[in-house]
C-alpha cells in the first residue's frame, strides 16, 4: 500500500514515476524556442546582484574625416566612448521541491531534471515580455503603412489595417524590411526576422523552395532549415504577440540589427536547501533581468495577419 499523501501533494505513484524496472530517461519535453538571446546584444560593465543595479552599455563614437593637403599637419582626434546607463529591474523566481521518500524511489535525478525546466521556463518567460512590449519602441520610419525614412514607399501594416501576407508576397516583405533597414544606415550584418510559424511556412511554400533561386545545395523545403534571407537571419518563435483586429488575429513580426535591443540577466542567487516543516530537499532561485531598445533606429516590425 503507498505512502498516504496530503490532497495538495502531486502525485507520484507507481504506476507513474516510481519505477518496478528503472527506464533509462524520461519523456522528452519540448519548448517553445529562445529567441531573445540571439538577436539582442549583451555586451555590458557591471555586474548584477539584485534589482535596482545599474549597467552601462558601450557606445561607439564617431570618427571625424576631414580633407587633406600635402605637407599639411595632421590634427589628433582622441574618440571618447560614452556609455547609456541601463537600470535592471526586473525579476523572477523558482521554489520547488520534493519529498525524501519520492527522491529515494525515482530512478532519475528528477531534481536535476525539474532545474532544467526552470531554465527553460525563464527563457519563455522573457520572449513573451519582451515581444509583448518593444513594438512601442520601433522608430516611426520602421513601422507603419509608408515606412522608409528617405521615401516612405513600404507598407508594413497598422492596427486597423493589417497586411496579408501569403507565398506570392512574402518574399518581398522580407526585401522591403531589409530596404527599410539600408534607408536607416543599418548594417547589414547581425540582421534578424523573427516570425511565427505559419508565416515562416509561407516562405517554404514560396519560389524560394526551388533551391537553384538561392543557391543552396537544397531547396527550404527538402532542408526545413530557412537560413538567411537578404542578410537577414531567419528565427521562427510561438512566443509573438497575438491580438485580435477586426475579427482577425494578428501579430508583429520584428526585424532589425542587433544592436537595437539590449538584454541582461544574472541568476543572481540559486540554493538547495532542506524545508524546516517537512523531510523533503527543495530547490530556489532568484533571476534579475531587463531590457531595452537602445537603437529604435536599427528595429523594425510589421503588423500582419494571421487568421
Amino acid at each position: 500500500m503507498p505512502i498516504p499523501r496530503l490532497p495538495n501533494y502531486p502525485d507520484y505513484n507507481a504506476t507513474k514515476n516510481i519505477p518496478v524496472i528503472f527506464a533509462g530517461k524520461t519523456l522528452e519535453k519540448f519548448y517553445a524556442a529562445s529567441t531573445v538571446a540571439n538577436i539582442a546584444t549583451t555586451d555590458y560593465v557591471g555586474e548584477i546582484k539584485n534589482q535596482g543595479d545599474t549597467v552601462w552599455i558601450r557606445t561607439v563614437p564617431s570618427i571625424t574625416i576631414k580633407p587633406y593637403k600635402k605637407g599639411q599637419r595632421l590634427e589628433l582626434e582622441y574618440p571618447e566612448s560614452t556609455y547609456v546607463e541601463f537600470t535592471v529591474n526586473r525579476a523572477k523566481y523558482y521554489n520547488f521541491a520534493l519529498d525524501d521518500i519520492d527522491i529515494k524511489q525515482f530512478d532519475l535525478n528528477m531534481m536535476d531534471k525539474y532545474a532544467q525546466d526552470a531554465s527553460q521556463q525563464l527563457k519563455i518567460v522573457y520572449d513573451r515580455e519582451v515581444f509583448g512590449t518593444i513594438y512601442v519602441d520601433v522608430d516611426e520610419n520602421n513601422r507603419g503603412p509608408n515606412a522608409g525614412k528617405q521615401t516612405h514607399a513600404f507598407n508594413l501594416g497598422e492596427t486597423g489595417s493589417p497586411l496579408e501576407v501569403t507565398k506570392n508576397n512574402i518574399i518581398d516583405l522580407i526585401v522591403d524590411m531589409g530596404t527599410v533597414l539600408d534607408e536607416q544606415d543599418r548594417p547589414r550584418t547581425d540582421r534578424y526576422i523573427v516570425l511565427p510559424p505559419k508565416i515562416a511556412g509561407l516562405i517554404k511554400k514560396s519560389e524560394l523552395k526551388d533551391a537553384s533561386l538561392t543557391g543552396d545545395r537544397q531547396s527550404v523545403l527538402r532542408s526545413g532549415l530557412i537560413g538567411r534571407i537578404d542578410d537577414f537571419d531567419i528565427y521562427i518563435s510561438n512566443l509573438l504577440p497575438i491580438v485580435e483586429d477586426g475579427g482577425s488575429k494578428c501579430t508583429y513580426i520584428y526585424f532589425g540589427h542587433k544592436s537595437a535591443l539590449v538584454f541582461v540577466m544574472q541568476l543572481v542567487k540559486e540554493e538547495t536547501y532542506r524545508p524546516p516543516d517537512t523531510f523533503a530537499e527543495a530547490m530556489k532561485g532568484l533571476v534579475v533581468y531587463d531590457f531595452k531598445v537602445l537603437q529604435p533606429a536599427s528595429l523594425g516590425v510589421a503588423y500582419v495577419k494571421l487568421v
